[in-house]
């Protein structure tokens, strides 16, 4: 493709401003993969149908194989290597581990980020909404059934810990 064409996009990527150039053509996932050499973005099906490229573009979860990376200029972007001092995943993925949400492990990028997106949004889900939220992820290993579980336990222990009275709240009672 000639110069012409290649456009400079400035961005924020995991919290560091990156000004790269790319063709239009580029998905934001190879733009992360390749340019940026973060490659737990992973990329399954490169139509927007099976999750495994799932990131947050300006906090929404967006599926990366099908977002022409000059589209994020100015946007502030966020992939699973961004989250490693993030509490809420930190949580989710303690939760994956214990139960068994993990198996060939392709699709648990985006599963985790769906998840947090989830936990963050949707506080009082239950399993049938935590399902139609994750409908959008393939996993062809798991069905779902330890991550519908994991994604509970972070929603119930974030219940739980929210039901119980502050210290100044007991003491005035």
């Amino acid at each position: 493709m000639s110069d012409a064409f290649i456009r400079t996009i400035e961005l924020v990527v995991n919290q560091a401003t990156v000004a790269e150039r790319v063709e239009p053509r580029t998905s934001l996932a190879d733009f992360l993969r390749e340019q940026r050499m973060l490659c737990g973005t992973n990329i399954g099906c490169e139509q927007g149908v099976c999750g495994a490229c799932t990131i947050e573009v300006d906090g929404v979860p967006t599926r990366s194989c099908i977002t022409p990376a000059i589209s994020c200029a100015g946007s502030a972007v966020r992939t699973i290597e961004g989250f490693d001092d993030d509490a809420t995943m930190n949580e989710l993925r303690a939760a994956f581990t214990a139960e068994h949400a993990l198996q060939c492990g392709y699709c648990t990028p985006g599963m985790l980020m769906t998840a947090r997106d989830i936990v963050t949004r949707l506080p009082n889900a239950d399993d049938a909404r935590v399902r139609v939220e994750l409908s959008g992820n393939l996993c062809r290993c798991t069905g779902y059934v330890g991550i519908v579980r994991a994604i509970r336990r972070v929603l119930d222990a974030r219940r739980a810990r929210a039901a119980v009275p502050l210290a100044a709240d007991a003491a005035t009672a």
